[in-house]
């Protein structure tokens, strides 16, 4: 038996002159959790769209349990649950009535309904909350409404698109561990996020993806090591960064920086022998460091080491 869950094939979307998404390849295995990480704007949901078969590929292909997105669309979708970025349940009906409307929509009746809508509505922790109208819930509650639709056919794979934006911290936290739980039982879970700590937290592998493309993929592990020993050192000065910059990475052993609202990010070989000469320069332009922190590399420092921005820009 194929252990792919998902394959995807030289995958291409364009809108006119605008590319979404540029020849992007990956697998996911069965079981497995995997991220595709990446700002806003970097082409994930566009994936997501053609991996639902809401938008036809401009050219390539991807098979979901075997099935072609092209060929066997209606396959495809029974194999899916997809909880989208933007909130799709009906604000006047209450949650048990949303999920119970969703069901009979996949097919579902009597007691196999009844039993699916109960289980859905204890994972994600609203059962004593059920028959509270939508309109009065907090986007988090909403979001887990939304986890709730999509996991009622058992289906074999689990499409997150940013299911925390937006949200509470509590909500959030709530979701990240129904997310694990799901993934823990043997649910298939493609997951999109811009947070690089959600990807580092619930991943067996990440795809970064930046402007349609993506640039590098693996465990975490794995990508970290893409930078190799380099420090992150993150800087805060008491003026504007423009200045300093090009002294800045004119010192020898420093990489990529990045500047974000007098927060500046610098990859260096050594922190140690690259510090004082930092200081050195910013003196020499008339500004002051005012907060230096060195931390190890992660995901972030990977995103900044390859494009030289930062994932937050």
């Amino acid at each position: 038996m194929n252990d792919l869950a998902i394959q995807v094939k030289e995958l291409h979307k364009d809108f006119g002159e605008v590319y979404a998404v540029k020849g992007v390849s990956f697998e996911v295995k069965r079981g497995e959790l995997f991220s595709l990480l990446g700002p806003n704007g970097a082409g994930k949901s566009t994936i997501i769209s053609m991996l639902s078969c809401l938008l036809k590929p401009t050219q390539g292909d991807a098979a979901v349990m075997g099935h072609s997105i092209r060929n066997n669309p209606q396959a495809v979708k029974a194999a899916l649950g997809v909880v989208p970025q933007e909130i799709a349940l009906y604000d006047d009906l209450s949650a048990r009535e949303n999920l119970d409307f969703w069901g009979k929509m996949y097919g579902l009746r009597g007691a196999v309904l009844k039993r699916r809508v109960d289980e859905a509505l204890e994972l994600i922790g609203l059962t004593d909350r059920q028959k509270g109208r939508v309109e009065k819930y907090s986007g988090g509650m909403k979001r887990r409404v939304n986890i709730g639709v999509a996991l009622l056919h058992h289906p074999d794979i689990v499409i997150m698109d940013e299911p925390t934006v937006g949200i509470d911290p509590q909500s959030r936290r709530h979701i990240l561990d129904r997310v694990k739980e799901l993934n823990r039982q043997g649910m298939t879970v493609l997951y999109t996020t811009h947070y690089m700590e959600e990807a580092q937290e619930l991943s067996d592998r990440i795809a970064i993806m930046d402007q349609g493309e993506i640039i590098a993929i693996g465990t975490h592990d794995e990508l970290v090591k893409i930078v190799g020993e380099q420090d992150r050192i993150d800087l805060e000065i008491n003026g504007e960064s423009a200045p300093v910059l090009d002294k800045w990475r004119a010192v020898p052993g420093v990489g990529q920086i990045t500047a974000d609202n007098g927060s500046i990010t610098a990859l260096a070989d050594d922190s140690n022998v690259v510090l004082p000469h930092l200081f050195e320069a910013a003196t020499a332009v008339g500004l002051r460091i005012t907060s230096v922190n060195i931390q190890e590399p992660n995901l972030e420092t990977v995103f900044l080491h390859l494009t030289g921005r930062a994932l937050r820009d």
